[in-house]
């Protein structure tokens, strides 16, 4: 009875914060669009597809990504950047 229990209640597997890092690391160093598959490639270490597709949902809603038809590319820059193109830049 319990495992039968234990089947049909199924844990979601997230993603360790090292696997995270380890693609956020890759998309900023392409600087580019880049396809899900070619990320695949150039990651350090192989990771499932349906790993990759909960980081890359992950870091779409916290506005790090943008996902566009040709591919993924990397938008998010920090504050501190932020402040150095504004200071940097011209007032109209």
């Amino acid at each position: 009875m319990k495992s039968r229990i234990a089947k049909q209640m199924q844990i979601m597997h997230s993603p360790r914060l090292a696997t995270v890092l380890m693609v956020e690391e890759t998309l900023k160093a392409s600087r580019e669009i880049i396809k899900i598959s070619e990320l695949k490639r150039r990651l350090p270490k192989k990771i499932m597809h349906s790993t990759l597709i909960q980081i890359i949902d992950y870091l779409q809603g916290s506005g790090k990504i943008l996902i566009a038809t040709k591919g993924v590319v990397w938008i998010y820059r920090p504050q501190a950047e932020l402040e150095k193109l504004k200071l940097g830049g011209l007032e109209l």
